[in-house]
């Protein structure tokens, strides 16, 4: 099944405001970590199925190198992003 990859619009927002952060802690870093959220996200619909599920309908794709979770659901033929999200460390 192929699937369409839509963002609600306060995803921009968490991106942005991780943009910033690191930024701020050293320049091009912003960079890295918008670049990583996007090629994450644009392999989510590819296997959709594979992150697990962590409530009711939603699933988590962890990003690497930076400590924060994709969530997104599956709603017929989208992968709807609800939010970008800090783990708890």
């Amino acid at each position: 099944m192929t699937y369409t990859l839509r963002f609600l619009p306060e995803v921009e927002e968490d991106v942005i405001s991780g943009y910033e952060w690191y930024e701020r802690k050293s320049s091009g870093l912003g960079e890295d970590f918008i670049r990583m959220f996007y090629v994450y996200a644009n392999e989510i619909p590819r296997s959709p199925l594979l992150y697990p599920k962590i409530y009711n309908k939603f699933h988590r794709r962890l990003l690497r190198r930076f400590p924060y979770a994709i969530y997104f659901t599956i709603e017929n033929d989208q992968i709807i992003v609800f939010g970008l999200f800090l783990l708890c460390t």
